[in-house]
C-alpha cells in the first residue's frame, strides 16, 4: 500500500503505545510536526512526529458517492422549514477527511435524521455559516428576514446556529417578528456531530416535532433537558440562557418554567400552559420589524471597575447602555474615583438611555429599596428592567432605540412586556430548574 493519505485508516506506533484511526488534515492552529488521528471513539488525537516510530496503512480511503434521495411531499404532514445559520448541528461531515460536504438541502437533513421524514415535509435554506461568537446584530436582522420569508409557506420554522450566543439571537428575533401565528424554534448542539454523545440529532428531531405539532405562537429554543437523552425542553426566547460550557442540558429557563418537554417519540408535555397559545389563528399576520440601533453596549458592573468606561462609549456617540448590575441593580456610587454617578449624569444630560438588569439573573431589580437605587432611578433617570435578563435587555434596547430616541418613550417600551421578557411573578420551582 502506498504512503498513507488523508482519510486513510492507519496504525501509528510510538515509543510508548499504538493508536489506530483515520489520518486527518492538520488544522492551521496546530504547530507543524503534528499528526492528527481520529480515533475509533470519535475523538481527535495529536501526535508529535518525533515520537512516531512507524506508520502502518490498514485501509485506503474510498471517496463517498453522495446520492441525493428523492423527497416526496406527504399531504398528511405539516411542512417545516429549517434555516441554517451555522454550528455543527447543520453540517454533514466526511469524517475521513474532516471536510464538510453538506449543501444544507432538505435531502441532507433527512439523510442525517431519517426520522424527520415521518414528522413533517422538510424545506431547508442556508442563510449564513458563522460561529455564534462571531454573530452581531446585523446577522440577527438577516435571520429575522429569512424567517419572515419562510414562515408564509410552512407550519413552523426551525433555525440552527451555534450555542454560545443563541440566547442573544432568540431574544432579538422575539422583538423583530410581531404577531406570530406559528412556532419559531431555535436549536443547536453542545457536542460535535462526530461524537457518539452528540446532542445534535435529538435536538433537531425534537425541534422539528415542536415546530410541526405544537400550538404555540412565538420564539423558543428546543435543546436537551437533561444530560441524557430523556427529552428536550422548550423555552421562550427571551427567558433562556446558556448556563454551562459543555453539558448537553446547558440551556435553562430563568425566572420561569419551561414551556414544554418534547420527546423523541413525538410526545409533547406542556408544562407552562400560560404561555402556550393557539398558533393557527388566521387573523394574525406576522410582521417584520427589525430596526436596530447598533450603537449600544452592555457593561458588567464589578468591584474596582473604572467608571470612565461610561465616558468611552459616550464619546463615541453610543445611544444606549445596558448595565449588568449586582443584585437589585446596584452600581458603585459612594467611593470617590470609583463612583459611576458623575458619568451616568453625563449620560442623562446627553440623552443616552441607561437601563439596568441584574447579573444575578434570578429575581428582579428594584429601584426603590435603597437610597442609592432611588438616586439612580429618580435623579439619574436609569431604567430598572424588573426581571429581564441582561442579554435580553441588550437586544430589546437596540430594537427600541431603532424606533425612538425619546427617553420617556424608551422607558415606556422597555418596561412594556413585548415578547414575554418580563414576568410579574415567579414560581418557587422555577429557580434553578
Amino acid at each position: 500500500m502506498a504512503k498513507p493519505e488523508k482519510g486513510d485508516y492507519i496504525k501509528i506506533i510510538t515509543k510508548d503505545e499504538e493508536f489506530q484511526g483515520i489520518l486527518m488534515p492538520r488544522p492551521d492552529i496546530l504547530e507543524k510536526g503534528i499528526t492528527v488521528l481520529k480515533l475509533d471513539n470519535g475523538y481527535n488525537l495529536g501526535i508529535n512526529n518525533t515520537k512516531i516510530k512507524k506508520v502502518e496503512p490498514i485501509e485506503k480511503y474510498k471517496q463517498k458517492n453522495i446520492k441525493k434521495r428523492e423527497m416526496k411531499f406527504n399531504k398528511n404532514l405539516p411542512t417545516v422549514s429549517i434555516i441554517s445559520c451555522g454550528g455543527t448541528i447543520s453540517s454533514k461531515i466526511d469524517y475521513r477527511t474532516g471536510g464538510v460536504y453538506a449543501d444544507y438541502t432538505a435531502e441532507d437533513f433527512v439523510e442525517m435524521c431519517p426520522e424527520l421524514e415521518k414528522i413533517a415535509n422538510i424545506k431547508a435554506k442556508k442563510v449564513m455559516s458563522l460561529m455564534s461568537e462571531d454573530m452581531n446584530p446585523k446577522d440577527w436582522q438577516k435571520i429575522a428576514e429569512a424567517i419572515y420569508k419562510e414562515i408564509k409557506d410552512c407550519d413552523g420554522v426551525v433555525i440552527t446556529q451555534g450555542t454560545d450566543t443563541l440566547h442573544f439571537t432568540t431574544a432579538a428575533i422575539s422583538f423583530f417578528l410581531k404577531d406570530l401565528n406559528k412556532p419559531i424554534i431555535f436549536t443547536a448542539s453542545q457536542r460535535s456531530i462526530d461524537r457518539g454523545s452528540s446532542d445534535a440529532f435529538m435536538n433537531l428531531i425534537c425541534s422539528v416535532t415542536a415546530a410541526a405539532k405544537l400550538d404555540f405562537a412565538g420564539v423558543a429554543t428546543c435543546l436537551h433537558g437533561t444530560i441524557n437523552d430523556d427529552y428536550c425542553i422548550l423555552n421562550r426566547g427571551t427567558k433562556i440562557r446558556k448556563m454551562h460550557t459543555s453539558r448537553r442540558d446547558a440551556f435553562r429557563p430563568v425566572n420561569e418554567l419551561p414551556l414544554a418537554k418534547v420527546y423523541l417519540d413525538g410526545k409533547i408535555e406542556v408544562i407552562n400552559d400560560k404561555f402556550i397559545k393557539k398558533s393557527k389563528s388566521k387573523e394574525l399576520k406576522p410582521k417584520l420589524d427589525n430596526k436596530f440601533e447598533h450603537k449600544i453596549a452592555m457593561i458588567t458592573i464589578y468591584p474596582g471597575m473604572d467608571p470612565r468606561i461610561i465616558d468611552f462609549y459616550l464619546e463615541k456617540g453610543y445611544k444606549g447602555l445596558v448595565l449588568s448590575a449586582t443584585a437589585l441593580g446596584h452600581v458603585p456610587t459612594l467611593v470617590k474615583g470609583y463612583s459611576l454617578e458623575p458619568y451616568l449624569k453625563k449620560a442623562k444630560d446627553q440623552g443616552t438611555a441607561v437601563v439596568i438588569a441584574s447579573q444575578t439573573l434570578y429575581g428582579r431589580t428594584h429601584p426603590y429599596v435603597y437610597s442609592n437605587l432611588r438616586n439612580l432611578s429618580i435623579k439619574l433617570n436609569c431604567i430598572y428592567l424588573q426581571d429581564m435578563l441582561p442579554e435580553t435587555a441588550y437586544a430589546k434596547l437596540g430594537w427600541v432605540l431603532g424606533h425612538t430616541s425619546d427617553i420617556e418613550e424608551v422607558r415606556k417600551i422597555m418596561l412594556e412586556n413585548v415578547a414575554g421578557e418580563i414576568n410579574d411573578r415567579h414560581k418557587p420551582e422555577s429557580f434553578l430548574y
